[in-house]
């Protein structure tokens, strides 16, 4: 999809995003653009991450360098991420239709599920971790390979968006260390709509929709994908907050011998 592409679609984005809580387009990178991004991704796992800080790399193992599982900021340490995410980029256009305000970009994430890395996402919602006045954020995935649901796909519950936020607590999960406490209501159960994804294909998300992903239990297939955060801009960060936060995780995953 081009940026001329989101223009002209753009009144129906916003119009699914307010309803649903998500979009969801196929395609969004061109089978070249994606061939740049996983050249590049490639580049940044071997090049860069030695050089980052042991709390933005997350292993399954951290003896095992090949159990990568997550990459936070990569914008902030690579000029190719860092464009991915500029003012004229497609991705900051979409977050821009969907919030109806300037978007702030703030991370560029990496997902990995290795084949019978059988750890599922827990239910949540990201706004939790956000801290923000108001809770007006998105998420966007990027799919960098096919991903069927025994890799683990994305789950929404559709409309979730509406109701607030729900209580959380402590899931275990690294990388996603709350969960929704009540989960499982008829509600969640009722409305939940599995997003199996061609590579390319970009889901984007609100930041009070609650969604999950299954463990990876294909046994010979990665499930891989990119992920980028935009706050609107007329949010307010309780920096407090969200450091206390921080650094409260940090120890732990220190403690769990994570980081």
């Amino acid at each position: 999809m081009t940026n001329e592409e989101l223009t002209k679609h753009s009144e129906r984005l916003n119009h699914e995003f307010n309803l649903d809580g998500y979009v969801s387009i196929p395609a969004f990178f061109s089978a070249e653009e994606l061939a740049e991004i996983n050249e590049n991704k490639e580049r940044f796992i071997r090049d860069v991450v030695p050089t980052m800080p042991e709390s933005e790399v997350y292993y399954d193992d951290k003896s095992d360098l090949s159990t990568l599982k997550q990459l936070q900021l990569m914008w902030k340490y690579d000029s190719f991420f860092d464009n991915l995410m500029a003012p004229d980029s497609k991705l900051s256009q979409l977050a821009e239709i969907c919030l109806e305000d300037k978007a702030r970009k703030v991370n560029m994430q990496y997902f990995n599920k290795s084949p019978n890395s059988n750890t599922p996402t827990p239910p949540h919602q990201d706004g939790y971790f956000f801290h923000l006045i108001p809770n007006n954020a998105i998420t966007i995935w990027v799919a960098l390979q096919d991903v069927e649901p025994e890799q683990g796909c994305v789950n929404y519950v559709q409309g979730s968006h509406k109701y607030g936020m729900r209580a959380h607590g402590s899931s275990g999960t690294l990388g996603f260390s709350q969960t929704i406490l009540d989960f499982g209501l008829p509600y969640d159960m009722e409305n939940a709509k599995a997003f199996p994804c061609k590579a390319g294909h970009l889901i984007a998300h609100h930041s009070l929709t609650t969604h999950w992903a299954s463990g990876n239990t294909s046994g010979d297939k990665a499930r891989q994908a990119m992920g980028a955060i935009y706050y609107g801009d007329s949010c307010v960060e309780n920096k407090r907050s969200k450091a206390n936060y921080q650094a409260q995780l940090d120890a732990s995953l220190a403690a769990q011998g994570k980081l």
